[in-house]
């Protein structure tokens, strides 16, 4: 039995619409594997996300929790980023920034592992005396621990 011309058409038609439709979901599955989503420790702490995926997370430098060492000659450090209402346990191969301190602001990527602390690839500190990352800022005022310098945005 032959098609007709409308047939040929209409099948045309629904192989294209089959096509554009896996390319989107192809595009928005990749899309969707390398975002990398800012948490506080909070946000952690409620609801961790799962072992091995990428993300960032921000807040102040715990005082008196850095612990700094060499590992294999390379230099290691171990650190607590807290929001006030949780805090989590970074560890970070490599040099930290020169204006990482306790007390101020940073972002660290990473992910975290099994046993819950945040093994961070990158580590980022403020670059002034006046300036904090949006995100850890808008993090610091959910929880209430904000106290911004006085000329702040």
């Amino acid at each position: 039995m032959a098609m007709s011309r409308k047939h040929r058409r209409l099948v045309v038609l629904l192989v294209c619409l089959a096509g554009l439709g896996a390319a989107t979901a192809f595009a928005l599955t990749a899309l969707r594997d390398n975002m990398v989503f800012f948490l506080a420790p909070a946000d952690i702490a409620s609801k961790a996300p799962s072992v091995g995926r990428t993300f960032r997370i921000g807040g102040l430098v715990e005082t008196g929790s850095v612990a700094q060492a060499r590992q294999d000659g390379k230099p290691v450090a171990r650190f607590r980023v807290t929001d006030g209402k949780a805090a989590v346990t970074v560890d970070y191969a490599g040099v930290l920034p020169d204006l990482f301190r306790e007390g101020q602001g940073v972002v660290a990527l990473g992910a975290l592992r099994a046993d819950g602390t945040f093994q961070a690839s990158e580590v980022l500190a403020k670059h002034d005396e006046t300036y904090m990352p949006p995100e850890v800022a808008d993090a610091l005022k959910k929880s209430g621990q904000w106290n911004p310098p006085a000329n702040t945005r």
